[in-house]
């Protein structure tokens, strides 16, 4: 299956708007996150899938420049959006990710699509249950799985959460959950949503990155049981409730 990656990007974040453009080691947290996705084995593609407004043009700049792809769509209507993006670039897989995940690890990336390749499902991602660092989140199903969601359902949470409407139908869809070797490191936030979140996020990039670009989750966790203060930068943020 021709596997394509799409990242969700806009903006109008609103508790840290213009966040997947603020930088980190010197280079745009959206663009870290473009080259880590690079290292994965079993992507055939990236794209970004952004907005149509005018605020998402330095995020379409940032995308020719690293020639990576990029599709635009409804601010709203990420599903849309996100199936849009799927169609552009052939997608029989797509592997959902967000923006807002720079330290996203290629690694675990490769392991849920694998997974989902071993058979058997519709849906296969270490998000079902919190055993991964949020920020690590990816999701994999068929380009024809979200096509059909797309005619089942106007629901506004469906449409602003991509797979919502996949996992909480499992009557219909064939889920796989894949869990870390460390589920108590599910509690932390490696994601950006606050400035918060992206004190922590520069301060791992700030010791990790110039010695090895390539470092990984076992890297970041390594550093934080070395450095609990950095975990307590970002501990009291409050994850948003998808419903």
């Amino acid at each position: 299956m021709r596997t394509v990656c799409t990242i969700e990007a806009r903006m109008t974040s609103s508790r840290l708007p213009g966040k997947v453009l603020l930088e980190a080691a010197g280079k745009p947290l959206l663009a870290h996150m473009i080259e880590r996705l690079r290292r994965a084995r079993t992507l055939d593609a990236i794209v970004i899938a952004t907005t149509e407004e005018a605020a998402s043009d330095p995020i379409v700049a940032l995308a020719q420049a690293l020639g990576v792809g990029c599709f635009r769509g409804s601010e709203e209507d990420v599903l849309g959006r996100v199936l849009g993006a799927a169609r552009a670039y052939d997608a029989e897989l797509i592997v959902e990710t967000t923006g807002d995940c720079p330290l996203i690890d290629p690694g675990v990336v490769d392991e849920i699509v694998e997974r989902f390749r071993d058979g058997g499902v519709d849906y296969c991602s270490n998000t079902l249950e919190r055993t991964y660092p949020r920020g690590m989140d990816v999701q994999a199903f068929p380009f024809a799985v979200l096509e059909e969601v797309d005619r089942l359902t106007d629901d506004p949470a469906d449409r602003e959460h991509v797979s919502l409407y996949i996992y909480e139908h499992p009557e219909r869809y064939e889920l796989r959950s894949v869990r870390s070797e460390r589920p108590e490191t599910g509690e932390l936030r490696l994601t950006v949503d606050t400035p918060d979140d992206l004190a922590l996020i520069r301060a791992v990039f700030e010791e990790l990155h110039p010695k090895d670009p390539a470092f990984g989750l076992d890297d970041i966790l390594a550093l934080l049981d070395a450095r609990p203060d950095l975990a307590e930068l970002n501990r009291h943020v409050e994850q948003k409730r998808v419903r």
